[in-house]
């Protein structure tokens, strides 16, 4: 399934389903994280009004998840 073009407000709704929660933003950045086990997972979105697709898909793949599990998660 291919990457769309999404803005970060978008991005941040799909990792506050899958259990993120957003912790700060500094700057243009917002930072979510999500505890696993004795670990927390951090990802930093920069806040632009479209993300670049590199930059999404390092994103995903430091939460975890797949392109298809997040695309699905972006069109419930």
């Amino acid at each position: 399934m291919p990457l769309p073009s999404i803005s970060a407000k978008e991005a941040i709704r799909v990792f506050c389903k899958t259990g993120f929660t957003r912790v700060r933003q500094s700057g243009s950045h917002v930072v979510l994280q999500k505890r696993l086990g004795h670990t927390t997972v951090t990802l930093v979105i920069p806040n632009h009004p479209e993300l670049a697709k590199g930059t999404l898909r390092a994103v995903i793949r430091k939460a975890g998840m797949s392109i298809d599990e997040f695309v699905r998660l972006l069109r419930s």
